[in-house]
């Protein structure tokens, strides 16, 4: 992996999971990747923090349910941080509404705690590129499940919505349904990187920090219903 300059990007990893086995089969596979090194380990949350108060790192792989401090408290301090790097959630299906709310936290994106290495390995080199949220086809089914922790009705639309082009609500509701930029380009029959332009331009005028969030902010102002499409408006 290359930067824009072409010399050589190592993507520094943190693992922070209660079970030490699963550290050592994550610590494992991500050591036999050329561009990836893993750069320190947690056992919990408060663990967390406090190694990257002090340690630099591009990617953690963040486990939800752990004592002292769970995933989306640490997920919530270390977003905080100057810098700080790109958070992914580990989780089950039984725990999606712990994974919604590391979303809102800040966190980057999920996947599923059984994913196969591969997907693992491609997930940390996309959120690393800054495309969250990561697997968009995990994205659809656990989304389905998150809405039926969200209220049942939304809020009057927010002014920084009715901002928005068409056009650039059309890509917000895309995201929102876990489509990747490839996808969108496909269906609405644009370049890949027109879909980034436009993107860049709901997040900032969202006020969102990347698509993770633009993900929350969809399903939380009711621009997509639970179950649903586009909400109509």
């Amino acid at each position: 992996m290359t930067d824009d300059r072409g010399g050589d990007v190592t993507i520094r990893v943190v693992l922070v999971d209660d079970q030490e086995l699963v550290r050592a089969g994550f610590r494992m596979v991500l050591g036999a990747q050329p561009d990836i090194e893993v750069v320190g380990e947690a056992p919990d949350g408060d663990a967390a923090v406090h190694l990257l108060g002090s340690l630099a790192a591009d990617v953690v792989l963040m486990d939800v349910r752990m004592p002292r401090m769970d995933g989306v408290e640490a997920t919530r301090l270390i977003t905080a941080l100057p810098e700080p790097p790109k958070v992914l959630i580990l989780t089950t299906f039984d725990l999606d509404e712990y994974a919604f709310a590391a979303l809102k936290a800040g966190a980057a994106g999920f996947l599923l705690k059984d994913v196969p290495p591969s997907d693992l390995i491609s997930a940390i080199r996309s959120v690393h590129a800054g495309d969250a949220v990561v697997a968009p086809s995990t994205t659809r089914r656990l989304l389905e499940r998150f809405t039926a922790h969200l209220p049942g009705k939304a809020a009057p639309e927010p002014e920084a919505l009715r901002r928005l082009t068409a056009r650039e609500r059309e890509v917000l509701v895309m995201v929102g349904r876990g489509m990747s930029n490839a996808e969108i380009a496909d269906r609405l029959t644009l370049a890949e990187a027109t879909v980034k332009t436009h993107l860049g331009r709901v997040l900032a005028k969202l006020g969102v920090r990347d698509r993770a969030q633009a993900v929350v902010y969809a399903y939380e102002t009711g621009l997509i219903t639970p179950f649903g499409g586009a909400a109509g408006r």
